[in-house]
């Protein structure tokens, strides 16, 4: 059994947890390839289970499944006329996510910085190192008539 951080266990603010327990449904939705595909044919359309189904090797029951898992992730809504079940994307969750991995932009947007530096510090040497060359190649020619 793994243990949890202590701000993890009991107590706490109820609120602040759950949009952690969000926010994990939601990443944990979408590190499965299978529902990123799905989600991926739901982009600006209504699909019936069976329709999204048939693009996939697996069962229907498999693929119901996972359209269960982005629903609770509240990734996936799904309305149900009968025995058909009709499927849309719901991108709110998403945008959670994204505002979420975006606080940690400066630490990747450092890194673009320095290899931008490492970058031009290299083509400011090449341009250095061709003109010595140049230079050198002038000084070594013989005068003409000689």
């Amino acid at each position: 059994m793994v243990a949890k951080p202590a701000h993890l266990v009991g107590g706490g603010a109820p609120a602040a947890h759950d949009g952690e327990d969000k926010l994990d449904r939601v990443f944990a939705a979408l590190a499965d390839p299978v529902r990123r595909s799905i989600l991926s044919r739901l982009d600006g359309q209504e699909l019936l289970v069976s329709q999204i189904a048939q693009h996939f090797d697996i069962s229907l029951q498999a693929v119901s499944k996972h359209i269960q898992v982005l629903v609770r992730a509240g990734l996936v809504a799904q309305e149900r006329t009968g025995r058909i079940s009709r499927c849309s994307l719901t991108a709110g969750p998403i945008f959670d996510a994204a505002v979420w991995l975006n606080r940690y932009s400066k630490y990747w947007q450092a890194q673009f910085d320095l290899l931008a530096a490492t970058i031009g510090n290299i083509d400011r040497r090449g341009r250095a190192k061709a003109r010595s060359k140049r230079t050198t190649r002038r000084k070594r020619r013989p005068a003409r008539g000689a």
